[in-house]
């Protein structure tokens, strides 16, 4: 690899962290963006391990998963969104204040 080469690319680089950095989602919607990771995590999650323990590892097992979560991602996205403001109440309640 020569000289240009490694400048060529790390111009690439440059460019595609500019562009990603460009394309993130404003602040404004932060509670949105927790509540899908969340809820897309969770609801994987739990798909899997409930469909683990009712058939165990069988032929189609992945396909099973797969169409559960399809289903189980929506209801928990939701369920986020409106648990979220709650839940943030209870942590600020449970959590001993700073002394000044």
């Amino acid at each position: 690899m020569n000289r240009s080469t490694t400048f060529t690319q790390c111009e690439y680089l440059a460019r595609v962290r500019r562009l990603i950095a460009q394309r993130r989602i404003p602040r404004r919607f932060t509670p949105a963006v927790f509540a899908f990771y969340m809820a897309s995590i969770t609801a994987f999650l739990m798909t899997l391990v409930i469909t683990l323990i009712n058939q165990g590892i069988t032929p189609g097992f992945v396909g099973t998963v797969l169409r559960s979560y399809l289903l189980t991602m929506p209801v928990a996205f939701i369920c986020v969104l409106i648990v979220r403001p709650l839940v943030v109440r209870m942590v600020t309640w449970s959590i001993e204040k700073e002394e000044p």
